[in-house]
């Protein structure tokens, strides 16, 4: 990772309102983009949605996705493995949408992607920076995350800093 490049860090509280907005914290959106901001809202696991800088996300699909396609042409995925193929097309084409970061961090959560992280209008979501992206978290989503992981943070954290 480049030096230039700052870690995205912090949990904040938040509400979304009846029109299905939020305010991302000032806090969070200096370490992310300067709004107006065109971004994508991806699907990470229940209960969570991660925002990212459309630019910084497109590359890394786009290079994910050519070598997926550069298999298909060369033949070299075996025919079994099609189904995973489709399953691929299937979640690529439902998992993001594209929404836009605009004046004061203000963002509407599109439709699919609140049910996805099942909250209601005036429910209260923690925004966690998530190093290089902000996530969006229903809250019981993510006090059983953190209970699964926070045991691991130690030699995640020597692991990644040696």
């Amino acid at each position: 990772m480049p030096d230039e490049v700052e870690l995205i860090l912090g949990e904040f509280r938040a509400t979304m309102d009846d029109r299905h907005r939020l305010s991302i914290p000032d806090k969070l959106v200096v370490q992310f983009a300067s709004p107006p901001t065109a971004c994508i809202l991806a699907k990470e696991r229940a209960g969570c949605l991660s925002l990212w800088e459309a630019a910084r996300w497109q590359r890394k699909l786009r290079a994910r996705v050519a070598v997926v396609e550069q298999k298909l042409r060369a033949g070299v995925l075996a025919e079994e493995r099609m189904g995973q193929v489709q399953l691929l097309g299937r979640l690529l084409s439902t998992r993001h949408s594209e929404v836009t970061l605009a004046e004061r961090g203000r963002l509407v959560i599109p439709k699919g992607s609140r049910e996805f992280l099942g909250v209601e209008p005036g429910a209260e979501i923690l925004l966690v920076g998530a190093a290089v992206c902000i996530e969006i978290w229903n809250p019981t989503a993510w006090e059983t995350y953190l209970e699964a992981r926070m045991p691991r943070f130690r030699k995640l954290f020597e692991r990644l800093s040696q």
